[in-house]
């Protein structure tokens, strides 16, 4: 395949910035592919190429990271290791993020209603529970929603990879279009409220505006996409390590517990993105 091609698993976890663009250049073509091909369902479509075409890198990635496993590492040099990968994934994530949100900039606003309806319905259910400044006891209970809800994308993330190998690349991309989405309904919000203003002058004011809509979503979002990664990799490497191994074996027990201290981990960066979301971004914003 020609998009499996393009880079290897070693290459992406040596020059992960690579994956920036790669990430970016998935979406455009699924973007373009799904509004040719699939118009009415393009929303979605979009996200289920755009997770095809990472699939093999994904996949590839996640049994280079099982093998490490086999060779006997103690387990702070194995994290190290991951940490590899997770980083290559993160530059995937945030190069398909960066391309939704511009795409939505870009496009006139017929072609936004086609291209991010699902992606808006989202959104605005998600709003719709949010309302204005909150008292504390207020603020907990939306932390303990907001924290249970992540845990749940999480159990599905671990799922979709132990079954399907590295299936939670598809709800990590959906993720990617919702939060594209957002930014990019952010920056076009704001910028409509200068279109009146022109003048080199204001250049500076309009980069101002893209860096908000990017800070705005970032501060919570990339710790929680984070964590959703760490666990895809936790059940991607129990999936293959129950194709390749006998249970009971002695390499097996390490691999789970690897696999244990991945989720744990994953669940400590959810507590903290849960505490930014809710604390943090709207005392900014």
């Amino acid at each position: 395949m020609v998009l499996e091609s393009l880079i290897t698993p070693f290459k992406a976890e040596q020059r992960p910035i690579k994956l920036l663009f790669l990430g970016a250049a998935f979406c455009v073509v699924s973007i373009l592919l799904s509004l040719w091909v699939f118009r009415s369902q393009a929303s979605m479509i979009m996200v289920f190429l755009t997770s095809m075409a990472a699939l093999p890198l994904i996949y590839n990635t996640i049994k280079m990271e099982e093998e490490k496993d086999l060779e006997g590492m103690e387990e702070k040099w194995l994290l190290k290791e991951h940490s590899k990968a997770l980083r290559a994934f993160m530059y995937l994530f945030l190069g398909a993020t960066l391309a939704f949100s511009f795409c939505y900039v870009l496009v006139s606003s017929d072609m936004v209603n086609v291209l991010f309806q699902s992606q808006t319905s989202t959104i605005n259910a998600i709003n719709s529970r949010v309302t204005g400044h909150l008292s504390f006891n207020a603020n907990m209970s939306f932390f303990s929603k907001i924290f249970l809800n992540n845990i749940k994308v999480l159990i599905f993330c671990i799922l979709f990879s132990f079954v399907y190998g590295s299936g939670a690349i598809f709800i990590l991309m959906w993720n990617a279009s919702v939060i594209g989405t957002a930014i990019g309904n952010f920056i076009r919000s704001e910028l409509a409220k200068v279109a009146q203003l022109v003048g080199f002058d204001k250049i500076a004011h309009y980069f101002q505006i893209i860096s908000l809509g990017l800070l705005r979503y970032s501060i919570h979002g990339i710790p929680e996409i984070f964590a959703y990664f760490i666990g895809g990799l936790a059940g991607g490497i129990i999936g293959i390590a129950v194709i390749r191994h006998d249970f009971g074996t002695t390499k097996f027990e390490h691999i789970l517990l690897d696999s244990a201290d991945l989720l744990l981990l994953s669940l400590g960066v959810l507590f903290i993105a849960a505490i930014l979301e809710v604390f943090v971004t709207p005392a900014i914003f």
